[in-house]
């Protein structure tokens, strides 16, 4: 609960803050909030370390709901000559060279209200990856009651064909249990041994919050401390990340050991406390030493163990809901999803984590009205689980039959790094979104190369969804997927590929939709499942538009001009000729034109299937198509004429989601372009609108910062309908 909400009133606010108090330090807030000291206590025993001769710039504040201090004591404690931060200032520029940087908890939420924390890094991002770049610690313990926020100034490694990201995710989670998971990392080693259950940081357990706003997703980091025991370190408490291009480090926890005494520098906490956070800043010293002298501890990133939720195929009256929750299976096996509309649960279903899926959930949700808002939230069957609930919400798909506007966002080619283009396709309205493939590089693109192995595909899968700004979007949308080359098998390959098979077990590991190609030896059952099988091809409808998303990479042979098989065309020749929606979509993830260059990874090489399903078309009359692509990193709008299928067949290529652009290459003269721009960042937004005389189809390319980059707008009668 934030206690800044206009609507409170300052005796609500009051109560807020003194609970806020009482959760954080316990019946001894009061004294602490008055300026007073933690009655009955003793001087802490661990002893204060000599001069180090390290410098360390300090943002610190009485945070507005303790009035707690203390970072400033305990790192002078540890030896560390401290300064204020200068805010007016970069971090390489203060007035006096600093070797550690250290923000204290809460900085966020300063007692006068404003966030100086927030400020001071968005303005000087560029200056705190400098300043590790040259061997500096930076040591982050800012949060505040914001769940969802992440680290802004972690640095993002640009490489020629792909972007490696560090970013480290805050949970509405607090702990008090704190477990070692790096042993032998100086800042964990100096702690207290391990008690009988296996924790450190045990003096403040029961009168204080250990870990607040627990941390539930990362990249580029290693945990060094976690709030649940076991190996995969989720929450994590303490994470350290390395700048791959410099040699110092950047500390982010949800501790909040700085929190010991008043503004008066008296002890509000317990000895056993006091003790607890000496010896940890004590340890920061020699680490900070380790980090300047080049002899810091070996640094390998943690592979960030949860992910999603995800909403997948959501249809008029059901919805498929995924998640890695991240927790031991075997410990927490069973899992329930409550579905509401408002406050009023509606229904709950129940589902095991699997195993074979890499210790994901997928859970099916029957039974639910049409064009209806839905929230949900997936929490373990068993009580006591140290993990905070997954939540999100969907819509339902208005009646098929009835007249209807819907708005989906189409993309393809994005890398694993923040990026607020997925912001930008909420802000747009899209009630859903198609990933066109390439999403993520699943192959790695800075060594196409190297054999993956099943762990490394799905570890890239994972690490995908786990991306901030994707995680809040797919955890609210519909998400359906196809892939392409990267995250098939590799550039450019097609379904001779050996490593497909693990490619494909990873896809259907981090997907939800409706369906993944067929059962293996069974052609005509469509795998509902995600056991073995043939392919990833899936349709969906959603009120007067269906998308078809074709497969184009398992059943290929370049060689042989075999694209789809004779098993997946008949699939699309029957759901085509079955649709009454008023706009079909024939999506694939690489172009249907042919690419200039001579290149082969494109439907021009499977030149006689393109014209069996064109033909097919034209012959059946089926109105409404229109052909969807991705790829190129170039984002265009063709118009192949009317001598196809009977009327104007358009593509609309959409690429790339990322920074990179290939214009030289592929925006170039060819025939049948009426639009076609190298733009970075970009997607598709695609209106389909029945409610309207005639029925229209309006194609916008936007970019991340909402500017249109080119639009077709076509109506029913260009699609084959009578006027």
């Amino acid at each position: 609960m934030d206690d800044s909400s206009p609507a409170l009133s300052d005796g609500v606010r009051a109560e807020i803050s003194r609970r806020r108090a009482v959760q954080l330090l316990g019946v001894g807030a009061a004294a602490v909030a008055a300026g007073g000291a933690m009655t009955g206590t003793a001087a802490a025993e661990v002893p204060p370390n000599s001069p180090s001769g390290l410098r360390a710039a300090v943002m610190e504040y009485a945070d507005r709901w303790t009035n707690a201090v203390g970072l400033r004591q305990l790192l002078e404690h540890a030896g560390f000559t401290v300064i204020d931060l200068d805010l007016t200032k970069a971090p390489t520029a203060q007035a006096q060279a600093v070797d550690l940087i250290a923000f204290g908890s809460f900085t966020s939420d300063s007692t006068d209200g404003t966030d100086p924390y927030g400020i001071y890094v968005k303005a000087h991002t560029e200056s705190l990856r400098a300043f590790v770049r040259a061997r500096g610690v930076v040591l982050d313990l800012a949060k505040s009651d914001k769940p969802g926020v992440g680290v802004p100034y972690l640095p993002v490694k640009e490489w020629e064909w792909d972007t490696t990201a560090m970013y480290a995710m805050r949970t509405d989670a607090d702990f008090n249990t704190v477990y070692p998971v790096a042993g032998n990392h100086p800042l964990v080693s100096a702690l207290l041994p391990a008690d009988a259950s296996g924790q450190v940081l045990t003096g403040r357990s029961g009168s204080f919050s250990t870990s607040y706003e627990t941390l539930g997703a990362w990249r580029e980091m290693r945990v060094l401390l976690a709030c649940a025991e076991g190996t995969t370190g989720f929450p994590a408490a303490l994470l350290e990340g390395k700048d791959r291009d410099g040699e110092g480090r950047y500390l982010v926890s949800s501790l909040t050991i700085d929190k010991c005494y008043n503004t008066a520098g008296q002890a509000v906490l317990t000895p056993a406390a006091v003790d607890d956070s000496r010896r940890f800043f004590n340890a920061l010293t020699g680490y900070v030493k380790t980090v300047k002298n080049r002899t810091a501890p070996a640094w390998a990133p943690t592979l960030s163990s949860q992910a999603g939720p995800l909403v997948g195929h959501v249809d008029e009256t059901s919805a498929r809901l995924w998640a890695r929750p991240g927790l031991d299976p075997v410990r927490f096996p069973k899992w329930k999803c409550e579905v509401l509309i408002g406050s009023a649960l509606v229904k709950t279903v129940t589902g095991d984590i699997s195993t074979a899926n890499d210790n994901t959930l997928l859970l099916d949700v029957p039974g639910l009205q049409t064009n209806t808002k839905y929230d949900y939230r997936i929490t373990p069957v068993a009580a006591g689980a140290p993990f905070v609930p997954m939540k999100g919400s969907f819509t339902t798909s208005p009646v098929a039959s009835a007249p209807a506007k819907v708005t989906l966002g189409v993309g393809s080619c994005a890398h694993t790094a923040p990026n607020y283009l997925w912001a930008r396709v909420m802000s747009e309205g899209c009630e859903g979104f198609v990933m066109l493939g390439d999403t993520p590089y699943a192959d790695n693109a800075t060594n196409f190369s190297v054999p993956k192995g099943l762990e490394t595909v799905r570890s890239h899968h994972r690490e995908f969804l786990a991306v901030p700004e994707i995680a809040n979007m797919v955890r609210q949308v519909p998400i359906w997927g196809t892939w392409d080359d990267h995250d098939f098998a590799g550039n450019d390959t097609d379904g001779q590929s050996p490593q497909k098979y693990d490619f494909r077990k990873a896809f259907v590991d981090y997907r939800a939709n409706a369906t993944f190609g067929h059962a293996t030896g069974n052609p005509t059952q469509l795998l509902t499942g995600r056991g073995t099988g043939e392919g990833v091809y899936t349709s969906f409808r959603r009120g007067p538009i269906e998308v078809f998303l074709i497969d184009p990479r398992w059943f290929s042979n370049k060689n042989g001009s075999v694209c789809m098989g004779p098993d997946q065309k008949k699939w699309l020749f029957d759901r085509l000729s079955a649709s009454t929606a008023t706009f079909k979509v024939l999506a694939s993830g690489m172009t249907w034109y042919d690419k200039p260059g001579g290149e082969k990874d494109d439907w021009a090489n499977y030149a006689a299937e393109k014209d069996e399903i064109f033909n097919y078309i034209n012959q059946n009359k089926i109105r409404g198509c229109v052909l969807l692509s991705g790829d190129i990193h170039v984002s265009r709008a063709l118009n192949n004429g009317n001598t196809r299928v009977g009327y104007d067949l358009w593509e609309y290529v959409v690429s790339p989601i990322h920074r990179i652009t290939l214009g030289s290459t592929f925006d170039v003269a060819t025939p049948g372009v009426v639009h076609s721009k190298a733009e970075k960042y970009t997607f598709l937004k695609l209106v389909a609108d029945t409610t309207v005389t005639p029925a229209r189809l309006t194609a916008t390319w936007i970019n991340r910062d909402g500017q249109k980059v080119f639009e077709v707008d076509r109506r029913a009668t260009d699609f084959g309908y009578p006027a």
